[in-house]
C-alpha cells in the first residue's frame, strides 16, 4: 500500500473523518457482524461521499488494521491533512476571537497526543502546532485516541518548534508554558485572555530549554497531593479548560456590559 494512504480504525474516528471530509477516501470495510446506529450512520456517510463499502469478515479487519481494536470498521483514506499555521490565524479572525494556539514540545506517545487533540478541539483552541521530528504525529492510533476530534482540528507541523514560537511571539502572541517549578505562579492566578499560545512539554522531560526560554511566562498547576506531576495529556486538558473558562467568563461579562 502506498505511503499516501493509511487505514483508520474505530467507529467514532472513522465517522468523524467522513463527516469532516478533509481527507481523500478510498474504501470502507465493515464487518458483517457490525451493527448499531454509528455503523449505519458511517455506511450512509460513506455512500453520500461516494466511498465504496465492502462487507467483510472480522478476521479480515484484524489483518487489515493489525489490531483487534477496530470495532468492526476500517477506512482506507489519504494521509492526515496538516495545515499551515497561518490558517489558524485566519480561523480566529473569522470567528472574531483572539488567536489561541497549543504548542506541543515533542510528545512521544500517540495515545497522549490523541487525548490532547481531543481536549484542544473540545475546548475550542484554534490550532495545535507540533515539531516535525522526534515527536508523535497524527497517525491512525492517535486519531483513534482522539475519538476522531483530530479530523475537525487544525494541526500544523513545523521544522523547529522554538523558532515557530519565536515568530508567533514577534507577531503578538503571548506564550505561556506549563512547568512543574515550585517558584512559578499558578496557572489559575494569571489572565489567559488575548492572543495566547500554551506550551506543553513531553512525558518525561517537560519543556525543552529553548522552548521554555521562549515563553513569556512559565506557570504551574495547583497540586495538593503527594504526586507532584501529571500526565502530559491531563496537564494540557486542565490548561485548555482553564483558558476556556476565563474566556467564556470574559465574553459573558462583555455581553452584560453591552446590554446594561
Amino acid at each position: 500500500m502506498s505511503n499516501e494512504r493509511e487505514i483508520l480504525y474505530g467507529r467514532q474516528p472513522i465517522l468523524e473523518s467522513l463527516r469532516a471530509g478533509r481527507r481523500t477516501f478510498h474504501a470502507l470495510w465493515v464487518a458483517e457482524s457490525a451493527k448499531g446506529a454509528i455503523v449505519a450512520e458511517t455506511r450512509a456517510e460513506a455512500s453520500r461521499r461516494g466511498v465504496p463499502v465492502h462487507p467483510c469478515a472480522k478476521a479480515q479487519l484484524d489483518r487489515l488494521t493489525h489490531s483487534g481494536h477496530h470495532q468492526g470498521v476500517a477506512l482506507e483514506a489519504g494521509p492526515y491533512p496538516y495545515e499551515d499555521p497561518e490558517t489558524m490565524r485566519r480561523a480566529a479572525e473569522l470567528a472574531g476571537e483572539p488567536l489561541w494556539l497549543l504548542f506541543l514540545d515533542h510528545i512521544h506517545d500517540p495515545q497522549n497526543l490523541g487525548s490532547i487533540l481531543r481536549s484542544a478541539e473540545a475546548a475550542g483552541a484554534h490550532g495545535v502546532v507540533l515539531p516535525r521530528d522526534r515527536a508523535a504525529l497524527v497517525t491512525p492510533a492517535a486519531a483513534r485516541a482522539s475519538s476522531g476530534a483530530c479530523e475537525h482540528l487544525r494541526v500544523a507541523r513545523v521544522p523547529n518548534l522554538a523558532e515557530a514560537m519565536e515568530e508567533w511571539k514577534r507577531r503578538g502572541l503571548r506564550l505561556i508554558g506549563l512547568e512543574a517549578t515550585p517558584s512559578a505562579p499558578l496557572l489559575t492566578d494569571i489572565p489567559l485572555d488575548g492572543p495566547l499560545g500554551l506550551a506543553v512539554g513531553n512525558e518525561g522531560e517537560g519543556l525543552g530549554k529553548r522552548v521554555a526560554k521562549t515563553c513569556d511566562l512559565l506557570v504551574r498547576l495547583p497540586m495538593r497531593g503527594h504526586v507532584q506531576s501529571l500526565n502530559a495529556a491531563v496537564s494540557a486538558a486542565i490548561a485548555l479548560y482553564e483558558t476556556r473558562r476565563q474566556r467564556d467568563t470574559q465574553t459573558r461579562a462583555a455581553i452584560g456590559e453591552r446590554s446594561a
